[in-house]
């Protein structure tokens, strides 16, 4: 079915179609709409969900974890600051293996409050142990979502999947919806190892664990996040052959000849897009890269794309504060180091707080990287993008 749909009303939507378990949820914007609307499911009787309206982040993503270790199939939502509430127990979560998904609405981290997009609430997360999908569009976080699910509780590890907030989250755009038998199809039941709830068989789940098997217990969750690709691969291959839309873990756009390309995650991927077809008119070869799935990081994959161009933009829409660029550009940086092929890299520092980039913007960033591919030297390694007075 064919509608028009917000990236909230979408999440909310897909949301509806998983018809979770359990929904523990604080609402804050820009994500407030994605729980608003889905308790209007719950109030109409169109999902069984037992809704929990928690007192804050804190407590809604505590409620996750209890109902997923009791066996329930768990979702919720937030952004910035109610992610950073969060924080604490998103490695609980984690650690105790909750395959919980939260549909999230990127914004700015506090100081100074902002309610716009960039990327510093995930990235601020992202070494908690979830896993990490940048949606380009509305159509993107929708089937994602539902994508999310699976994958979780196949790898049993939580997942956060991400829009831009008020430029996917509030932007209208046409989707086609699955049928709402479908995705509970798609999906099937959640298999559960174990319940709190279950009394025959008694456990402990997150008790104190010292020196003797903290370390353990800990690989394995690591481990767990080192083989998770192959089940991404397998779901969203699976969505794809069911559903006609595919979905890479790094999308490569007008590479196979490209000389110059940029890196890019959420919706400026759509935006960089536009920007390569048109200088693509004027005969100047460049491409795109686009990092959907950044934890875990495809490190492959990356390495596949970025090897094609001979100079990489890597646009950051976060910083990382330690005089060493953005969280996206160190990753790459460190998959280089020793690859045989090894393009020259600048960082661009781009749109924090929600300040606009524009096609012109990306095609002035081609331009530059056209001068550093003619000099063979990168001039300033790391750019602010878009600052007044620089």
């Amino acid at each position: 079915m064919i509608v028009a749909r917000t990236g909230n009303e979408a999440m909310a939507e897909a949301m509806r179609q998983i018809n979770p378990d359990v929904v523990a949820a604080y609402p804050i914007t820009p994500a407030t709409e994605v729980v608003q609307l889905f308790a209007s499911f719950v109030a109409d009787g169109q999902v069984t969900t037992e809704f929990v309206p928690a007192e804050s982040e804190h407590s809604a993503i505590s409620a996750c974890v209890g109902a997923a270790a009791a066996g329930a199939r768990v979702m919720t939502s937030t952004s910035s600051q109610g992610l950073a509430l969060m924080h604490e127990i998103l490695f609980i979560a984690a650690g105790l293996r909750s395959p919980i998904v939260i549909c999230l609405v990127n914004r700015s981290l506090s100081s100074p409050i902002n309610i716009h997009c960039d990327h510093s609430d995930s990235l601020a997360s992202r070494d908690s142990g979830w896993l990490q999908i940048f949606c380009e569009n509305t159509q993107e976080a929708y089937d994602s979502t539902i994508m999310a699910v699976k994958i979780a509780e196949a790898a049993l590890l939580p997942a956060m999947v991400t829009t831009d907030g008020f430029i996917i989250s509030h932007g209208m755009e046409r989707i086609e919806l699955l049928d709402d038998k479908e995705v509970p199809k798609f999906l099937g039941e959640r298999k559960v190892n174990y319940s709190l709830l279950d009394i025959d068989n008694p456990i402990t789940l997150g008790a104190l664990d010292l020196q003797d098997y903290f370390f353990e217990h800990k690989r394995s969750e690591i481990d767990a996040m080192n083989h998770v690709l192959p089940i991404i691969e397998k779901v969203q291959k699976e969505f794809g052959e069911k559903f006609g839309r595919n979905y890479p873990i790094v999308e490569e756009y007008k590479m196979d000849d490209a000389e110059v390309a940029v890196l890019a995650m959420g919706s400026t991927g759509g935006t960089g897009k536009v920007a390569v077809e048109r200088m693509r008119e004027q005969g100047k070869k460049v491409g795109l890269i686009r990092a959907r799935v950044y934890r875990p990081f495809p490190q492959e994959a990356m390495l596949k794309a970025v090897s094609k161009a001979k100079v990489i933009g890597i646009m950051d829409r976060a910083d990382t504060v330690s005089t060493l660029g953005g969280h996206l550009y160190n990753d790459v940086r460190s998959i280089l180091y020793e690859a045989k092929t090894r393009p020259m890299l600048k960082n661009y520092i781009y749109g924090l707080g929600g300040r606009d980039i524009s096609i012109e913007d990306i095609e002035a960033i081609y331009e530059n990287l056209f001068a550093i591919k003619i000099s063979g030297k990168v001039d300033k390694e790391i750019e602010y993008y878009g600052v007044r007075g620089e």
